[in-house]
């Protein structure tokens, strides 16, 4: 997966920092929560890694692509807040869309197709650290086991047993249902 973001010589830090938050903000931010589960402080965790990438931004050597740099940020800062403040699981609470269109699915299918992938998230998210930031970042976030291995600095038979590991305590958790 290539970087759609393409920086021009002439331009500013402020604009360079506006296309990363354009480009990546809302996926930081999912990335965040998938960590604090907590949407106000996730909101300020998100707000620190663009600042973070303001204030950092001539130390970016271009040895990774920009959004490993800013996925390494945001999982640095998560993981800060983590353990820096004492930190309470809360439930997820998502709202339902209600758009919609002509031909979808009944709004009970709609209601039904959303609670089992709310259940699925909560199970995703109830699985211990490790292993939750190897599925989302693989599956979620799409991307590759050498970028996690960038992301991270784990070793890449690392990532790949995590996801086994995390994949297979998913599978019990839904076979136990």
């Amino acid at each position: 997966m290539e970087d759609t973001i393409h920086f021009v010589n002439n331009e500013s830090l402020e604009e360079i920092i506006e296309q990363l938050i354009d480009e990546y903000g809302d996926a930081i931010k999912r990335l965040i929560y998938t960590y604090i589960k907590d949407w106000s402080i996730t909101e300020d965790v998100t707000q620190e890694v663009f600042i973070t990438c303001y204030n950092k931004y001539h130390l970016f050597r271009g040895e990774s692509n920009i959004k490993t740099w800013v996925y390494q940020i945001a999982v640095n800062k998560a993981k800060d807040t983590l353990r820096l403040r004492s930190y309470r699981q809360f439930n997820i609470v998502e709202r339902l869309r209600d758009n919609l269109h002509n031909g979808e699915p009944s709004i009970e299918d709609q209601v039904i197709e959303e609670d089992e992938k709310l259940d699925f998230s909560n199970k995703v998210l109830s699985l211990p650290v490790k292993y939750r930031e190897a599925i989302i970042l693989f599956y979620y976030e799409d991307l590759t086991i050498r970028e996690i291995n960038e992301l991270t600095g784990i070793n890449q038979q690392t990532i790949k047993s995590r996801l086994r590991r995390g994949k297979s305590l998913l599978r019990k958790e839904i076979e136990g249902k």
